[in-house]
């Protein structure tokens, strides 16, 4: 197995977490969804996490998990029953998406391509292995199966004093895993950061929204053409079953909330009570 990108200190001690292990949990965190402060440092390749300080900790940072982390869902019993149909030769992984802010306060979100067998057609900010912490398993549920990959994803924020246009104009993605791209404003991004992920509801689109947002759509041949995708694509939640819907990823939205904060917005986020 490849050396793990993903070291915890647990009581000073340090541990590899194993594939089937909940980082969030491994780190005391409760019940609830998060997010919950962090303690994170960079030692050797390897990114460091703690729920307490450590030497060498250069930051703290929110760590979220989705409600429906199949990693929780398994409970120690199923884990011994199903544990030869989960993988054996890799840990946690780790991965950076970059939400890239332009001058006029529009972030970039990229589309994945529908054949990839990670994650596909879902709009992500840009970004690749090595998500601001996030705990993130595919499938996303464990209704779609047992999990075949976990990460951990920073997200970085990059605010450029570039315009969007002028941003675009240098864009250049990998055809093979982005077949759109957006440019995504605060009011839109507000309502897409409050749908809640492990529910079934659907959302109205508030009133005070456009009905669609321009995206560029890839062409085969290279080329690109504008396209008008309806903003309810946007408020899509993760199914219960696996679907190959267009929707933005849970670890997305926790990404778009702490920009919004980061611009001095209120973003609630709308939970069910049961």
């Amino acid at each position: 197995m490849a050396a793990s990108r993903v070291l915890l200190l647990l009581s000073g001690r340090p541990m590899s977490p194993s594939f089937a292990q909940s980082v969030c949990r491994l780190l005391g965190a409760g019940p609830g969804l998060g997010p919950w402060p962090t303690h994170c440092g960079l030692k050797q390749g390897q990114l460091v996490l703690s729920n307490g300080p450590f030497p060498g900790a250069s930051t703290t940072l929110p760590l979220q998990r989705p409600p429906f982390c199949p990693f929780v869902a398994l409970d120690q019993q199923q884990l011994r029953a199903r544990g030869a149909e989960l993988p054996t030769n890799r840990g946690v992984d780790l991965g950076v998406a970059v939400i890239l802010q332009s001058s006029d306060q529009t972030v970039l979100l990229t589309r994945r391509t529908n054949t990839l067998s990670l994650s596909p057609n879902l709009w992500v900010p840009p970004g690749g292995h090595v998500e601001l912490d996030e705990e993130s398993a595919y499938p996303p549920r464990l209704s779609w199966g047992l999990p075949k990959y976990h990460h951990i994803i920073l997200y970085l924020l990059v605010v450029s004093q570039e315009s969007q246009q002028q941003l675009q104009g240098r864009i250049q993605p990998n055809p093979n895993e982005v077949n759109a791209f957006m440019w995504l404003g605060p009011d839109v991004a507000a309502a897409v950061a409050t749908t809640e992920d492990g529910t079934e509801t659907s959302r109205h689109l508030p009133q005070e929204l456009p009905p669609s947002i321009l995206i560029v759509e890839l062409e085969e041949d290279g080329g690109a053409r504008p396209l008008a995708l309806p903003v309810s694509t946007l408020l899509r939640t993760t199914p219960t079953t696996a679907e190959g819907k267009e929707r933005v990823s849970s670890g997305t939205k926790f990404a778009l909330r702490l920009w919004l904060q980061h611009l001095g917005r209120v973003c609630p986020v709308i939970r069910r009570h049961s």
